[in-house]
């Protein structure tokens, strides 16, 4: 039988009383919830006025009573899940923090992401290891992450990518965004517009007038579906009127050996990863992604300077745990983070690779986030892209 409490009133006082409820009859045994004092037994037909109570006055200070015990436990609840979070950070970490890159080895967010590990190992006084998940557009590996005890023993190294995916991969057992808590927005660097040299356009205008000669009969490479490769590519190939097909690749290693042994003419990768096969001649620079030069690149023109206002697109990572991670623990990886990226040993790596370090605020990464998945949905609703 349910229970509910309700309230009777007489002329000169009111008694708080037990309602019963049965299937046939309702009835009250009325017990003043004070001094347990029997009142009477009614029918729950019969209009009854009750009479007062022995403890009448008494239950204001019993109810008061009840409130300040209430408050109490609600203030000694909220300061033991301070200190418990306070202990977290304190014994944080006890065993190796693993970062899940979900790219293949050897790509433009892998490097550096590894060498800020070796510092990020120093600070915490546990190693950092670099786990490689990729495949289908960084997906695999960041619903492993956001499938993880939220403890900070498992990280995601996350990219444009990953704000692409929100939108290209309608089902998808994770929210890209919201199934993780932001550590902090790690740098930047553009993508960069490569040929294979047998290809005879040596200017993105003389590529542009190439392929459009040859709708359809050119490929360019990307790193994966969903891909930044794919979309920075999608993207100038809508904005300038080019055809060509996508070839996606499991990963930024396969994708440029085919592209260094002329399987596929055309790709945007980001810099740090290509960088030196275009000092040795092996690919051929026609534009870099970026708003500004890039120092690593200073003779290749933007996209913009090239003839197509409004290109703009970077290669990003950043430093995700899954949802739920104690705040004192994504402060303690924030702060170790910074501290990685102010040493000589990353800040050199990072300038060599041409990468822009920011090292933002995990509220900062968050809104960035957002903002990049809006920004990557409006292109693929414009562009069509999907998953090839």
């Amino acid at each position: 039988m349910a229970l509910r409490q309700r309230q009777r009133r007489d002329s000169d006082s009111s008694t708080l009383i037990e309602v019963r409820r049965s299937s046939t009859l309702a009835f009250a045994s009325k017990r003043c919830v004070v001094c347990d004092v029997a009142l009477q037994r009614i029918c729950a037909a019969t209009v009854i006025f009750l009479p007062k109570c022995p403890c009448e006055g008494k239950f204001m200070s019993w109810l008061m009573g009840r409130r300040r015990a209430l408050l109490g436990a609600i203030a000694v609840s909220a300061f033991s899940m301070l200190a418990c979070g306070s202990l977290q950070a304190q014994d944080y970490p006890s065993r190796p923090v693993r970062v899940v890159v979900p790219f293949s080895p050897g790509g433009a967010v892998d490097g550096p992401m590894r060498v800020i590990a070796q510092e990020l190992s120093k600070g915490l006084g546990q190693q950092v290891i670099v786990d490689n998940k990729p495949g289908a557009g960084a997906t695999i590996g960041s619903e492993l992450v956001a499938k993880a005890p939220p403890d900070g023993y498992m990280l995601l190294l996350a990219s444009q990518t990953n704000a692409i995916s929100a939108t290209l991969y309608s089902e998808l057992a994770f929210d890209p965004i919201d199934d993780f808590a932001p550590i902090s927005l790690i740098g930047r660097e553009p993508g960069v517009l490569v040929v294979h040299p047998s290809l005879p356009a040596k200017t993105l205008q003389e590529l542009i007038a190439y392929v459009k000669e040859r709708p359809g009969q050119i490929d360019y490479a990307s790193s994966g579906n969903g891909s930044g490769q794919h979309l920075f590519t999608a993207l100038l190939a809508s904005m300038t009127g080019m055809k060509m097909n996508h070839v996606p690749y499991r990963g930024s290693g396969q994708a440029t050996a085919d592209l260094l042994g002329g399987q596929v003419l055309v790709a945007i990768p980001g810099t740090a990863g290509i960088v030196g096969h275009i000092k040795s001649g092996k690919l051929r620079p026609l534009a870099v992604t970026g708003a500004q030069r890039s120092p690593q690149l200073p003779d290749v023109p933007t996209v913009m300077e090239s003839g197509v206002p409004g290109y703009e697109a970077y290669v990003w990572m950043g430093l995700l745990a899954p949802k739920g991670t104690p705040a004192s623990i994504i402060e303690r990886l924030h702060r170790e983070l910074l501290q990685a990226l102010a040493t000589s040993e990353v800040k050199s790596y990072m300038a060599t690779a041409g990468i822009e370090i920011v090292g933002s605020t995990p509220a900062e990464f968050g809104a960035f986030f957002r903002m990049e998945k809006e920004r990557w949905a409006k292109v693929i609703r414009e562009t069509g892209a999907k998953v090839d």
